[in-house]
């Protein structure tokens, strides 16, 4: 199966959306309808070949979601079915799995008071551990996993727009941020630096309490021996990625600076690094995850 080609790819696009309940099914969806897809949710896939027996070539693409509540579901029988549509040359289909801890599917499920459509009678842990159960088949045979654990609702639109974009000639969106390691991993960075081995200005006295942003800490983290030469080294890498990522299309790129708490090394370097492309020609969005968190010894061990 091949993901969905370039506009130049005169065959008809099918992406096939399913995954686990609550994992992001239908905001993916609505993406790609906003974005000029056909979409049909709920759709039976027993009919999916007589949908599309005369695909329209010269259409919008068309994106068809369904999951474990399609009656006659089995993921033997659906994997056998779009193995032989993807023989046909008049057609480019692509599957794409939505997937998600149970924890988190647990914390979605209470929030919203949603029944999950396989916890009928049971416990929720129970019907999440079942449907798991019966789509791993298709989760390891997918050419797209997307874990939306981490996502919010707008990372994951914006990843799907990324995945699927096909504009062409648009300037390539890109995003400066910071973070820090003890509070987790950014899930949509393209490009991540860590910074922890700068000397850590948590542990001097007059700058805990201040940020990257300040004078004292900006001055603190340059005149660490390693700063200057890795910092040109990054930025000298960025210069050569970043045109080749504009170049190919790609439509969000997510460049993330992390240090221990996120709150000093990665904030100023992300400053830092948002000038230096200024300067280059490129306009990139800055964006600090962790600014605003509580300074704490606890977390910052590095």
């Amino acid at each position: 199966m091949n993901q969905p080609s370039p506009s130049s790819d005169k065959r008809q696009q099918i992406l096939l959306v399913t995954g686990l309940s609550g994992a992001g099914k239908s905001t993916t969806l609505d993406v790609l309808e906003d974005m000029g897809w056909e979409t049909i949710d709920n759709f039976p896939v027993r009919l999916l070949k007589r949908l599309i027996s005369n695909p329209d070539q010269q259409g919008a693409p068309l994106a068809i979601g369904f999951d474990s509540r399609t009656r006659g579901f089995a993921p033997g029988n659906i994997i056998e079915l779009v193995k032989e549509l993807a023989k046909r040359p008049d057609i480019s289909i692509t599957f794409m799995f939505l997937d998600c801890t149970s924890g988190e599917l647990e914390r979605r499920y209470n929030e919203t008071r949603r029944r999950h459509p396989m916890a009928q009678g049971r416990p929720l842990q129970e019907g999440i551990k079942a449907e798991r159960e019966l789509l791993d088949p298709l989760r390891r045979w997918a050419d797209i996993v997307i874990d939306t654990s981490e996502l919010a609702s707008n990372q994951l639109q914006n990843h799907v727009r990324d995945l699927f974009s096909e504009e062409t000639g648009q300037p390539t969106t890109l995003t400066i941020s910071s973070f820090g390691f003890a509070r987790g991993m950014p899930p949509l960075a393209d490009l991540v630096f860590d910074m922890r081995f700068l000397d850590n200005p948590h542990w001097v006295e007059g700058l805990r309490e201040l940020t990257g942003q300040d004078e004292p800490v900006a001055k603190h983290v340059v005149s660490d021996p390693a700063f200057g030469q890795a910092f040109a080294q990054i930025r000298d890498l960025l210069l050569t990625l970043l045109p080749r990522y504009e170049a190919q299309g790609k439509a969000y790129v997510h460049v993330a600076f992390g240090c221990t708490g996120g709150r000093h090394r990665s904030v100023f370097t992300a400053e830092e690094m948002a000038k230096g492309l200024r300067e280059a020609g490129f306009s990139p969005t800055v964006r600090h995850r962790n600014l605003g968190s509580r300074a704490a010894d606890e977390i910052e061990r590095g």
